[in-house]
């Protein structure tokens, strides 16, 4: 499970930029990254897409669009990110955040072959809705 610890890399500053869609994380040591609103939506925490185990993971489609509409502190440790979608259920804690902007074009790149190879898209949400008949079945 996430968590904090003193070497844990926490922003010094968190702007929302609505207009390029992206939310920015500015460090201590002067580090920064700027992550797509899409880009996070995909990699939410929450159980609903991650699941409860391996292989449960739900890959996350349709979010191209998606805003964040506001963020939220929960604690010392995290940010409940509320996206347009309706999407509100995870929380991405220091150590999460920090690992998805340090390894955010391997695991971009990850998501693009996963969404290509199972022939789903950006632009289409396959995920908020059962899929149309002929979908794998999987009902949430």
């Amino acid at each position: 499970m996430a968590g904090i610890d003193a070497n844990t890399p926490i922003p010094s500053a968190i702007t929302l930029h609505q207009k390029s869609r992206q939310l920015e994380l500015v460090y201590p040591d002067g580090s920064a990254f700027r992550l797509d609103f899409e880009f996070l939506r995909v990699f939410t925490p929450s159980a609903e897409a991650r699941g409860h185990g391996p292989g449960q993971e739900v890959l996350q489609t349709g979010k191209r669009l998606v805003s964040i509409e506001r963020i939220e502190p929960v604690g010392t440790y995290a940010l409940r990110l509320v996206f347009s979608d309706g999407h509100d259920s995870g929380l991405y804690s220091w150590d999460l955040l920090h690992n998805l902007a340090v390894h955010h074009q391997e695991l971009w790149q990850e998501y693009l072959k996963q969404i290509e190879a199972a022939g789903l898209s950006r632009d289409v949400d396959t995920t908020s809705r059962p899929a149309p008949s002929g979908g794998c079945g999987q009902h949430h």
